[in-house]
């Protein structure tokens, strides 16, 4: 799952020249680091969801359970989590 989320921020939120510059893994702050914004956070939640099937309320789509792959992927396991109990 990790690896699916940091291809999606590669992909999408980082210029070709940036890539290289960058030094992400599951613990880079994403936010707070300026890599997602505010717009990309709404982009990254809808890829989530489709992706894993899932629905993230906007309660639980702060930038703080945003802010790092770690836990983007705790949040995405809890909600599948839910979704099969």
């Amino acid at each position: 799952m990790n690896d699916i989320i940091l291809e999606y921020i590669r992909n999408e939120y980082l210029d070709e020249d940036e890539i290289d510059d960058v030094d992400l893994d599951e613990h880079t702050p994403l936010i707070s680091g300026g890599i997602v914004d505010s717009f990309s956070l709404v982009s990254l939640k809808r890829f989530l969801e489709k992706k894993f099937d899932i629905t993230i309320s906007d309660a639980d789509a702060s930038p703080e359970a945003f802010d790092t792959v770690a836990r983007i992927a705790a949040l995405v396991s809890a909600h599948q989590a839910k979704k099969g109990a």
